[in-house]
C-alpha cells in the first residue's frame, strides 16, 4: 500500500475522529479515508455509467449485473 502524508483542517479532522468514536466501524482515520474513497469511486463508476445509458438510450444489463462489475472494479 502507498503511504501519504496529508493535511486536514480542523473541522475534518474532528469529523473523522467522531466518526471513528461512535460508528466503530473503523479503527483508525486510514481505514475510513480509505473507504471514503472506495465509496467516491463507487458513485463517480455509476453516474459514468448513467451518462452513457442516457447517451445510447438504454443499458443491457441487470442492475445486479451493474453492481457485480462495480464491486469487481473497486478490487
Amino acid at each position: 500500500m502507498a503511504r501519504q502524508s496529508i493535511t486536514l483542517t480542523e473541522p475534518n479532522d474532528e469529523w473523522l475522529k467522531s466518526q471513528i468514536s461512535t460508528h466503530h466501524e473503523y479503527s483508525n482515520k486510514s481505514e475510513l479515508i480509505n473507504d471514503l474513497i472506495r465509496q467516491a469511486r463507487r458513485a463517480d463508476m455509476i453516474n459514468q455509467k448513467l451518462a452513457l445509458s442516457e447517451i445510447s438510450g438504454s443499458v443491457d444489463q441487470s442492475k445486479e449485473e451493474i453492481l457485480k462489475e462495480f464491486k469487481e472494479k473497486l478490487k
